[in-house]
Order: structure tokens, then sequence, then C-alpha cells
């Protein structure tokens, strides 16, 4: 764990996993899922890492963490994702950008991947984005501010995030010129978490083949628009 500031001098922690080399590496500002800064979005900051990247993950919730869904639930509510994008977002990109990282990208699942898209519009520093099945009220959604390429990751059988609200993101975006890919999987809810299976919630479900393929694209995206 790291500590760093805000643009407004507040200081907060994160989750750090660096490379073997570090040395002129990538940054990806990974978003956790609603559970909070849990072992499995500190996986994909490790799995980064072994990547070739530098991964940080900014503690959203301050040291709290949720084990079922009204925990959650709770926790996200209480969030302010303004504030959540323009500030700790963003000042982890410019952490990674300040310590040698010349290039930047922020990734989020569920929760994280509404606050990616938020990200997209009010983090001028960044340099990509790849979202994973969610996304804010569209009305919060400034297409014309997203001026760097997304790639997005979606359900089609996502009990919490419609796929006719990707539809009409993706439409808005499109309307606006903004460079994205979006890709739509024949799965449910967090479909890239090998540990949705054991949450005991119907609506998500790990799906192997779908994560493989997902990953592959996003490595693929970062190695594009990030090395």
């Amino acid at each position: 764990m790291i500590e760093y500031k805000r643009p407004d001098g507040q200081e907060i922690k994160g989750y750090l996993a660096e490379p073997a080399d570090k040395s002129n590496a990538p940054g990806v500002v990974v978003i956790q899922e609603w559970w909070g800064l849990d072992d499995e979005v500190k996986s994909v900051a490790d799995r980064l890492a072994k990547a070739g990247y530098r991964a940080l993950v900014p503690d959203l919730y301050r040291g709290k963490l949720a084990l079922e869904a009204k925990e959650a639930e709770h926790l996200m509510g209480n969030l302010n994702f303004g504030d959540a994008a323009g500030q700790d977002i963003r000042g982890a990109v410019q952490y990674l950008k300040a310590t040698g990282s010349k290039k930047v990208a922020v990734t989020g699942f569920c929760m994280g991947g509404a606050l990616t898209v938020l990200s997209a519009c009010n983090v001028p520093e960044l340099d990509a984005t790849v979202v994973w099945y969610g996304y804010p009220p569209l009305e919060y959604v400034d297409a014309k501010a997203i001026t760097k390429p997304m790639m997005a990751h979606w359900a089609t059988h996502d009990d919490f995030f419609a796929i006719s609200g990707v539809d009409q993101l993706d439409a808005k975006l499109t309307e606006a010129g903004a460079d994205h890919d979006f890709y739509r999987y024949d799965a449910k809810h967090a479909f890239a978490n090998p540990k949705s299976d054991a949450r005991g919630l119907p609506p998500l479900a790990y799906n192997e083949t779908a994560a493989k393929l997902a990953w592959e694209r996003t490595m693929e995206f970062f190695n594009k628009n990030l090395a």
C-alpha cells in the first residue's frame, strides 16, 4: 500500500503493483467492483504488473470492505462518484505519470466500470480507458469530453447494467465521434471475476471463455495505446 495526493491535496491510500522492470513502464489505474479493495482487484493489478504495467488501485472506500451485497450496496451508495473520478482516480493517474509512466490508462469493473466512463470524461491526463460491465447514468456522460480511446466489455445477460443502456451509450459516443470499441459477450454480470460464483448471487456468473477473450483484447488495446 502507498499514499498519494489527490488534485485537491488530500492524501489517499492505494495498492501499487510494480513490474520487474518499471523503468518507463506504462501505468494502469484499476478501479474496484462495489465490494471494495479486495484480494480479487489486487490480483488484477498483480496480473497487469506481470504483463509489464505499473498498476495502482485507489482505496475508494478508505479501508472498508463488503462481504455481502447489502454491505456493498451501502458502501457504493455513500460514494461520491464525481469526487472519486475527479479526485481519487485523477490523482492516481497523476501519481503514475509523476513517478515514471509516460502513458496511463484507467480500467474498472462493475461500479469501477461506471467510474471508468466518468474518468474518460473528467481526467484529461489519462491516455485510454477499458470499461468492464458498468456505466453511470447516461445524463452524466459528456461524450464530447471523451478524447482518448475507449474499449468496453459488456454482458448481454446483465441484471445490473441493462444491455439496452449499453446500446444507448454506444450511440451517444458514436454521435459525439468518440473513439470506442464495444464488445458484447453471451454472459452474466461480473463474468471476468473468478469469485463471482462463490458470491451466492444468481445474477453473477464467471465465464472463463468470455473472460479470456476480453483479457486478450484488453492486452492488445493497452499494447497499442500505452506502449
